[in-house]
């Protein structure tokens, strides 16, 4: 162990006041109901020994041991639930990071060297400084944990002072060690119109890996979290579960290994696929923060676990308010004029929301925005569309008494504009190969800084001349194709890393210079969902596929991990066999948003939907902020119930779904959650078509909160593709 004190004064062996409990080798990492216990062993390697409901007592912790996962020969071994395992060492399995060092040798071993912990805001921040004996490599690995949410974020930090520069083969951002009898993962696989599919399958011996390695539209067929059930499936309402997201915009990868004696370790991070990254000497590694719940109380408690935590930390304005909007492009498509999107903008006061959205199709003069194969990096209004560009609208909108807000794909090019003709070297393109083409579009080589300051003053020079612009649409439908970037020159391996942090780098700045304007993240539907991403984001589109069936299962999934503030919701004209009270009612269950033409509507529907607005604003407090029940499921049978209570308890709303109930098939009462026993509340169907009054029985009646939930209401019926909203308000 020489070479390891030879590296680092003693000193700095010693931990904070903070960081350390009695036993001067082990560090908690604690929220209320959880607690993460490490320890240095006597090799001065750092272990988990144990990760699971908090211990009430500081004692037990002693009884916990570094070694009682390594098998017999622990007393000679070291190999055993390192916290961050290297390659290139005695253990057998995956490890986190893979260094090959300036001299070529492969292995890296970390030992422990000092922590501390700090209060910040909502918990603790613990660092853990590990390095290795032989090569000044060190890893800072973080953990914040939040203690009334009970959500802990991880990631570790990684330099070196080596002569030469070292490649990095993985940086995964967290390892977790779980020793049950059995785990089974829930996935949500995608594809456009088809986001958050949940799909669940038992681990066996062996690893199963959930990755994507289309750099940009990443999560396009994957999406970045994960649930797992320990011993058992996940249920919604009990058992143990780890859910876990990842904060990164490009590839990731899931790893989930189990061992020869039945232990699970998770592996997160970003996927080195392609991605060998050269570090130099000094320079800091920050791998994505991988955010994590274990809930015992099923998946349920774990979601209101995120949902809370993703509103005070993880959501940009994440207690702030949202806005209704109509946005234009089930209406116009392509094909619209100054007066056409005049009109609109009354319509949408007239519906009753609050902004207005101008979609795609509103740029490009060499090449005007007439269909999907121009124009597209060129951001300056349409003049024969437009004449006087994006203030007449910004105008137009303010006579009309409503917000304004823009679509934008920034990162994005046609070959046929300006911007690629002008800068062909801004691209992610093959010098020698033939080109293909993704949407007509290819991808801005956003590694570049003098790509980052266009793709920073598209959004800066619309606010600069429109200070009043309310709202961006930030759009992202291309995965990169034809890898290869002319800056990156001759480190084309850091390609799909370097690209992400510039795009970081741009949302940075317009959230540091515009920290009021509210966007949307959007790629081609749901293929950026990250939390990363969602610091500069206040919400993101889910889906392109707006039939009111297919989003009750997509709203479903996304729900696991994302509060209902954070989801983009729109009424539109897909699957005209439902009413408009079909999809108005699932739409209202998120962000509530209108593309369709009022024009179209019945003077009936028209009325219900400037109804289901004011009532949608007013229950907001729950829908937007309150704590989500997930009562019934439409993939275990043919309806679907969502629950909303706000932080007050006064008032409680629930969404419920008739989806294709079998002829006379038993229907059950739904027995709501999260209300208080001793309360009384008066419950009542609201969003009725306008001269139609409700047929249940309880429709008026007042019920304590210990009959609603132990008895339940007979809510579901045998009528295909209808819905019921339910408001409960507490009587005095």
């Amino acid at each position: 162990m020489k070479g390891l004190f030879s590296l680092i004064p003693a000193v700095a062996v010693a931990m904070s006041a903070d960081a350390q409990t009695a036993d001067k080798n082990i560090i908690r990492i604690s929220t209320d109901n959880t607690d993460l216990v490490l320890e240095v062993g006597p090799n001065k390697r750092l272990y988990q020994t144990y990760l699971g409901p908090k211990l009430l007592h500081a004692e037990d912790l002693s009884n916990l041991s570094w070694c009682q996962h390594a098998g017999s020969d622990a007393s000679v071994s070291t190999r055993g639930w390192e916290v961050y395992s290297t390659s290139g060492n005695e253990d057998y399995f995956d490890p986190a990071l893979g260094i090959t060092h300036s001299d070529g040798n492969m292995s890296t071993y970390l030992y422990y060297i000092s922590s501390s912990s700090e209060a910040v805001d909502g918990g603790v921040h613990t660092r853990i400084n590990l390095c290795d004996d032989k090569y000044p490599v060190s890893v800072t690995i973080n953990y914040i944990a939040y203690t009334r949410e009970n959500v802990i974020k991880t990631w570790t930090e990684i330099s070196h002072k080596e002569k030469g520069p070292v490649t990095m083969s993985q940086y995964a951002s967290a390892m977790l060690y779980f020793n049950r009898s059995a785990y089974w993962l829930t996935e949500f696989s995608s594809d456009w119109a088809k986001e958050a599919q949940m799909s669940t399958q038992q681990l066996l011996f062996g690893k199963k890996v959930i990755d994507t390695k289309l750099g940009s539209r990443a999560a396009m067929f994957t999406h970045p979290f994960f649930e797992i059930g320990l011993d058992g499936p996940a249920k919604e309402h009990s058992g143990d579960v780890l859910m876990g997201t990842l904060g990164w915009t490009g590839n990731f990868r899931f790893t989930f290994e189990i061992d020869n004696v039945g232990n699970l370790r998770v592996i997160p991070g970003i996927n080195p696929y392609a991605s060998s990254y050269e570090l130099v000497a000094d320079e800091v590694f920050t791998t994505p923060e991988f955010i994590f719940t274990l809930s015992y109380d099923g998946i349920g408690q774990g979601s209101r676990n995120l949902h809370d935590w993703a509103r005070k930390y993880g959501l940009k304005d994440g207690e702030g308010e949202r806005m209704s909007l109509l946005n234009n492009w089930e209406n116009t498509g392509f094909k619209f004029n100054h007066e056409i999107l005049e009109q609109l903008m009354k319509d949408a006061k007239h519906l009753g929301v609050d902004m207005f959205l101008l979609d795609d199709g509103w740029f490009g003069n060499k090449y005007p925005r007439k269909n999907d194969r121009t124009g597209l990096g060129d951001w300056e209004a349409t003049r024969d569309k437009l004449p006087a560009g994006i203030p007449a609208l910004v105008n137009a909108a303010k006579d009309a008494g409503v917000r304004f807000g823009i679509w934008i794909e920034p990162e994005m090019v046609n070959p046929k504009s300006e911007l690629y003709e002008k800068h062909p070297d801004w691209v992610i393109e093959q010098p020698n190969r033939e080109t293909y083409y993704y949407r007509n579009q290819l991808v801005l080589d956003m590694s570049n800084p003098k790509v980052q300051n266009h793709v920073f003053s598209v959004v800066d020079n619309i606010l600069c001349d429109n200070p009043d612009v309310a709202y961006f649409k930030w759009d992202c439908n291309s995965p990169i194709t034809n890898i290869y970037s002319p800056y990156a020159g001759k480190k084309q391996g850091q390609l799909y890393v370097d690209h992400v942090k510039g795009i970081y780098n741009v949302l940075r700045r317009v959230r540091d210079k515009y920290p009021d304007v509210q966007m949307m993240l959007c790629s081609g539907g749901g293929a950026r969902c990250d939390y990363e991403a969602l610091k500069y984001f206040t919400e993101f589109w889910c889906s392109d596929n707006t039939d009111p069936i297919e989003r009750i299962y997509i709203q479903w999934g996304f729900s696991q991990f994302f509060p209902s503030k954070a989801i983009a919701a729109h009424v539109t004209n897909w699957n005209k066999d439902t009413s408009v009270k079909f999809r108005t009612d699932v739409a209202a269950m998120c962000r509530l948003g209108f593309d369709i033409g009022l024009n179209k509507l019945t003077t009936e529907d028209l009325e219900f939907c400037q109804q289901a607005i004011a009532n949608w604003k007013r229950l907001s407090p729950a829908i937007m902020d309150g704590d989500q029940y997930r009562l019934v499921s439409p993939y275990e049978g043919n309806h679907a119930a969502v629950e909303y209570v706000d932080k007050s308890g006064n008032m409680a709303v629930v969404f419920a779904y008739n989806l294709a109930p079998r002829f006379q098939e038993k229907l059950q009462a739904v027995k709501l959650q999260g209300l208080d026993p001793n309360n009384k509340y008066l419950v009542r169907e609201i969003n009725l078509m306008p001269g139609t009054e409700s047929k249940y029985s309880w429709n008026g009646r007042t019920y304590t909160g210990d009959y609603l939930m132990k008895i339940g209401l007979d809510i579901f019926t045998y009528r295909h593709n209808t819905s019921a909203v339910i408001e409960l308000e507490v009587v005095r």
